[in-house]
């Protein structure tokens, strides 16, 4: 695997397969890899030649209250990951690389309405830290393809919304949710739990398979969202959202809407998770 930590050589690299003929794919990752970023990589090899990836924890993307400073660094760990799942070019840019100018003078990119809802509303500027940093790095990277997992969905969806307006030409991939045994969608930020809190934290995800099987037996989806919030406070958690959407909008399901969303986010202790499910609904 090929480390490189500077855009002009990132870009000689690329330019080298592009000039082979080789498709490029794309994983961008804030590093602390697990399971599912492996899994990202190992699907990439399905859509190219060549598997790039990218860990840099975006401060952008953090509020003044979030842990930056606490996200771990895990390179050496990381290296070993990726190089087990194959992976050919790895981008390791300091934020200096990235920002050159500093995040204040930093051109913003923001995606309007999706970007304000749900994680939006709780975290002011996330998505636009988010859709700023994912266009440099596809503007340096120049792929085909780019890969993202599931589990961040509304993420993937401003992204997916950016890419259209912005008239990119790559093609985007979700990959399903990894999850432990227990349901828990795998992330970063489950090191934070403690063991007995990983026991606890498994009951997200069950809210969400009991909301979606309320939902197919036409249950009111008012009715369902309060049942969940019920449920997940009663389970130790602290609500942020749990909603019923349409899948590709994010805005609140219609009685009418077939293809949908549930997103849920919730505190447990200090740290924050977040899940989804889609489903289909049958017309009746």
């Amino acid at each position: 695997m090929q480390q490189i930590t500077h855009i002009a050589a990132l870009r000689t690299a690329i330019a080298e397969h592009k000039r082979a003929g080789r498709r490029i794919v794309f994983v961008p990752t804030m590093g602390n890899l697990h399971a599912g970023h492996a899994r990202l990589v190992e699907q990439g090899r399905h859509h190219g030649q060549i598997v790039a990836c990218s860990i840099f924890v975006n401060p952008l993307q953090f509020g003044p209250t979030e842990d930056l400073d606490a996200y771990p660094r895990t390179l050496a760990a990381d290296i070993e990951k990726l190089e087990a799942a194959r992976c050919d070019l790895l981008f390791t840019p300091s934020v200096a690389e990235i920002y050159p100018h500093g995040l204040v003078a930093q051109t913003i990119v923001s995606v309007p309405g999706i970007s304000r809802r749900h994680c939006g509303n709780s975290r002011p500027g996330h998505f636009d830290g988010v859709a700023t940093v994912v266009n440099k790095l596809f503007n340096m990277v120049q792929p085909d393809v780019a890969l993202f997992g599931l589990k961040d969905y509304q993420q993937l969806q401003v992204i997916r919304h950016m890419v259209a307006d912005l008239c990119l030409p790559i093609e985007l991939v979700g990959v399903a949710t990894q999850r432990e045994p227990s349901g828990l969608a795998l992330s970063s930020r489950n090191g934070y739990l403690s063991a007995g809190q990983k026991v606890q934290a498994a009951a997200l995800y069950q809210s969400l398979q009991e909301a979606a099987a309320a939902l197919r037996q036409r249950i009111g989806i008012a009715s369902v969202e309060a049942a969940a919030a019920q449920r997940l406070a009663a389970a130790g958690f602290v609500l942020d959202y749990f909603s019923v959407c349409h899948a590709d909008t994010l805005e609140p399901a219609q009685a009418e809407d077939r293809q949908l969303v549930i997103l849920a986010a919730a505190w447990l202790g200090k740290t924050r998770l977040i899940d989804n499910l889609q489903l289909e609904l049958r017309p009746a």
